[in-house]
């Protein structure tokens, strides 16, 4: 019998600036982040306010109707709050009463509260907001930031990806252990003249320190591998997490890439061959997905992954074409590869998924991106016209020569075909004739071995 999965609550502002049906997608994420954790979503609690709360996110009366459904007291443990600045709460106050009656609340919950493991907030909150929060509701508290931080933690497979993801979980906690539950009574001075939350914040900072070195060393290896195959044509699939970037590079690589239906499935770099294989070979790389409000410490820190797409010679941006937020998914995408730098990259849109959409829907995103490649993992058709417009983008830039190699030099042959198109092939008197299709590059280098 499987085990029932730990319930959570999810908790988000609503902003004068938010329009509703993105504060619903992002609500909705947030939903589909905690079930990738592990828990199921059981209620919301939301509210329109001006800003949050400075104290515990939420209004008192919000904070209330949380704690009912966590079963704690709605009580922050501080001092009573203040009266409430009317100028800014105007916009929050005249709906805080409405919203208090018409929120959904469980059959049970006014007898029973289910136990709830888990607060996720869709906000970047501050260390005493989260501990109050856990004071009032009797929960873990967690942020988006945090939920993201816990997932890659728990997803992580390569010593390099476990090591970045471990800086920035520390990078995380540091400014929240002033506000550990036994925070107050470990303030005392040892020996050394140091306090013990000083002393565990200095023990966190010489820990990352310690795994930074690890990671240098890593990643110094990885360089040399990187070199070896500078020549080679890269492709790099980027894109908001979930919308198939490994279905795709399974399809067009013949791999046997992992491939789950949930947020950040991917987190380590994986490079394969374009399959069937083109001579020269093009490479496929898959990288981490995007996703709105991805902690800096992450960005920072994925370097890995982010790094194939900086070197890639042509990006291929995949958009779930299901999905409702499909633009501002793809808005986060071109944003994030413009902050690492590679917003100059050549770069194709490939809308993935439509064997979920309507004939009326694709018509419509056809015709708002003439230029998308609209694609299926599912139909072969569709991932061989991928492979045949990924080999022609390469192709599109090639020269072609004609060489003669002498027969004593014939070997060289061999190498003609491992870097380019041979297009064809004829034997004289004096040796071989080539006719050869490459890169400008490529042609200079197999010109200068024949002179």
């Amino acid at each position: 019998m499987t085990a029932e999965r730990p319930k959570a609550v999810i908790v988000g502002v609503r902003f004068p600036d938010d329009d509703e049906r993105t504060f619903e997608a992002s609500l909705v994420e947030l939903e589909r982040l905690v079930t990738t954790l592990g828990y199921q979503a059981i209620g919301r609690v939301t509210q329109a306010r001006s800003s949050l709360a400075p104290a515990a996110v939420l209004g008192e009366g919000k904070l209330a109707e949380l704690a009912r459904l966590t079963g704690g007291t709605g009580h922050t443990g501080t001092t009573p709050p203040r009266k409430r600045h009317k100028a800014a709460e105007r916009w929050g106050a005249e709906r805080e009463a409405d919203e208090a009656e018409e929120a959904p609340v469980d059959a049970d919950d006014s007898v029973t509260a289910p136990k709830v493991e888990l607060v996720a907030v869709d906000h970047e909150i501050s260390p005493s907001q989260a501990r109050n929060l856990e004071r009032a509701t009797g929960a873990p508290v967690l942020d988006r930031a945090g939920v993201i931080i816990e997932i890659f933690h728990r997803h992580a497979r390569s010593r390099e990806a476990r090591l970045e993801v471990e800086i920035a979980r520390l990078a995380y906690t540091a400014p929240r252990l002033r506000e550990a539950p036994s925070g107050k009574e470990r303030q005392h001075l040892r020996g050394s003249g140091e306090s013990a939350l000083e002393l565990d914040r200095r023990r966190i900072r010489d820990r990352i320190a310690e795994l930074r070195g690890e990671l240098s060393a890593i990643r110094r290896e990885r360089d040399v591998r990187r070199v070896q195959r500078r020549d080679a044509r890269r492709v790099a699939l980027v894109g908001y997490t979930n919308a198939g970037k490994s279905s795709l590079m399974r399809a067009l690589t013949g791999s046997q890439v992992e491939v789950h239906d949930k947020l950040f499935a991917t987190l380590d770099t994986t490079v394969r061959a374009l399959s069937p294989e083109t001579r020269p070979r093009i490479l496929v790389s898959d990288t981490v997905g995007f996703i709105k409000k991805l902690p800096r410490d992450l960005v920072a820190s994925f370097q890995s992954t982010l790094d194939e797409a900086l070197e890639a010679s042509f990006l291929l941006c995949v958009v779930d074409a299901s999905d409702p937020s499909w633009e501002e998914q793809l808005a986060v995408t071109q944003g994030v590869l413009a902050e690492i730098g590679a917003g100059s990259i050549p770069r194709q849109i490939v809308m993935n998924k439509i064997d979920r959409l309507s004939v009326e829907a694709r018509a419509e995103l056809e015709s708002r991106l003439p230029d998308a490649w609209f694609v299926s993992t599912r139909r072969a058709a569709d991932v061989s016209r991928v492979w045949e417009n990924v080999v022609s983008f390469f192709e599109a830039s090639y020269g072609e020569a004609e060489f003669s190699i002498p027969y004593d030099r014939q070997a060289l042959v061999s190498e003609f075909h491992e870097s380019g198109r041979v297009v064809e092939t004829r034997y004289g008197e004096d040796g071989v004739h080539v006719r050869f299709r490459a890169d400008a590059e490529t042609l200079d280098r197999l010109g200068k071995k024949l002179r």
